[in-house]
């Protein structure tokens, strides 16, 4: 039997469907990636903001329509909206089959097994703080690029955030399980990973922390960059960034989500830092680490935010000057402590906020990528241009899209580019030997 995978959210659901695709294979069923061909359809799913599962319960309702010429057609939802909303999904859409949550992925075959036999809608979404998914490496999807989760779950319960309640508690694998994951990628030419986590500075295994495993990472053979997300500014130590200067393979970029810049609204927030530390901690990078790319997460309009508080944000943003920024405005989530709170910021100042905030940091990023021209840059070739079939894109260490003119042979090298130019989030440029 075939199945195929949607996946939906950040790349620790990337990283999760692969492991999936391996335990599901593992088990004799076959990967697809055509729609018509599955008799099995799988959506993994994202919960961190409405829209986010708006979109997936959209694409379930287009699907369960093939139901009608293929009786015998399964379709399921796993992950982070699964969890959290469990047998409420069966009631929403009674064409769907089954639902299991992020904890209990190794039941997946039994559960499907099970529903050829008998159909009736499945739910599974009890949670376990301690799975870590033993001695699971993951089937890639990307034949280039390596998604490594060494933690789940995490501890932090920002006010605004639903992962803690759908991922669990933090847990962390192994050493041993992380170099041989990143070992097998090398060994298949991918020459980069990423290392995944809710907090991955939070990482601790057998006395071993985030920084250590670093420099154990960086050692492997075969592979030639290392990545790694998301960080907390309340957890970038000193010992983190010597790190991160002084290992050869960790790529010259940090994404810091600040969230806000205003003291109040951090504390509200339950962010556990002000932003007189975060901004220690970017003077700090930037001390060592030159040349390092800085991207963030921003919030505009959370519950309480006054328009002094958000000038913090925006005054915070000019002076860091980031290369690149996630901007979202404040979405409540059922479930977390800051959808509760009575004063919500209306609607419509939340989304006039957020395109200053865009408006702002899109004249930062154009002027901070028009800054290359005339830089030589490592690329990455990850394939052809989505525009020019010509012209062949990938990304630098400082994790910046460059295209060029070139072909397939240069695809999974590692090159060198002098810019030539810089357009909207791209920079344009040849070939050097």
């Amino acid at each position: 039997m075939k199945f195929i995978i949607e996946t939906y959210g950040c790349q620790m659901n990337v990283a999760d469907s692969e492991m999936i695709s391996t335990i599901m294979e593992n088990s004799g069923y076959e990967l697809t990636d055509t729609l018509t061909d599955a008799d099995i359809i799988m959506f993994n799913t994202c919960s961190v903001r409405q829209h986010a599962e708006d979109r997936v319960i959209g694409r379930i309702s287009n699907e369960v329509a093939r139901k009608i010429s293929n009786k015998n057609l399964v379709i399921g939802v796993v992950g982070c909206m699964a969890q959290r909303l469990g047998k409420e999904l069966g009631e929403m859409n009674t064409k769907i089959d089954f639902v299991v949550g992020v904890d209990n992925y190794f039941k997946l075959p039994e559960i499907i097994e099970g529903l050829y036999n008998k159909r009736h809608f499945v739910s599974s979404v009890d949670m376990n703080h301690k799975e870590i998914y033993h001695d699971i490496y993951p089937i890639r999807s990307n034949e280039l690029n390596a998604f490594v989760t060494i933690m789940r779950g995490c501890n932090n319960f920002c006010t605004y955030c639903i992962v803690p309640y759908v991922r669990g508690r933090e847990r962390s694998r192994s050493v041993d399980e992380i170099i041989k994951e990143i070992k097998i990628a090398g060994e298949k030419g991918i020459k980069e990973v990423t290392l995944l986590g809710q907090n991955v500075n939070s990482y601790s295994w057998e006395g071993i922390n985030f920084p250590k495993l670093l420099q154990k990472v960086n050692k492997v053979d075969g592979i030639s960059r290392v990545r790694f997300v998301t960080s907390h500014p309340k957890d970038i130590s000193d010992e983190l960034i010597e790190t991160m200067a002084s290992c050869d393979k960790v790529c010259e970029h940090i994404h810091l989500p600040v969230q806000s810049g205003n003291n109040e609204i951090l504390k509200v927030m339950n962010r556990n830092y002000t932003a007189e530390h975060y901004l220690n901690r970017i003077s700090k990078l930037r001390s060592l680490i030159p040349n390092i790319a800085i991207t963030t997460d921003v919030i505009a309009g959370f519950p309480g935010e006054t328009e002094e508080q958000f000038q913090d944000t925006y005054n915070l943003m000019k002076e860091i000057r980031y290369d690149f920024a996630f901007m979202f405005k404040y979405s409540p989530r059922i479930g977390t402590k800051a959808a509760e709170f009575n004063n919500q910021v209306e609607e419509a100042v939340r989304l006039e906020r957020l395109q200053r905030l865009i408006d702002l940091q899109t004249e930062i990023t154009h002027e901070k990528y028009k800054e290359q021209i005339g830089q030589i840059k490592e690329v990455y070739v990850e394939g052809p241009s989505k525009k020019d079939e010509n012209e062949y894109s990938g990304k630098s260490r400082d994790f910046k899209i460059t295209i060029f003119p070139g072909d397939e042979s240069l695809v999974g090298k590692l090159i060198k580019v002098k810019v030539e130019d810089a357009v909207g989030w791209t920079l344009k440029g040849h070939l050097v030997e």
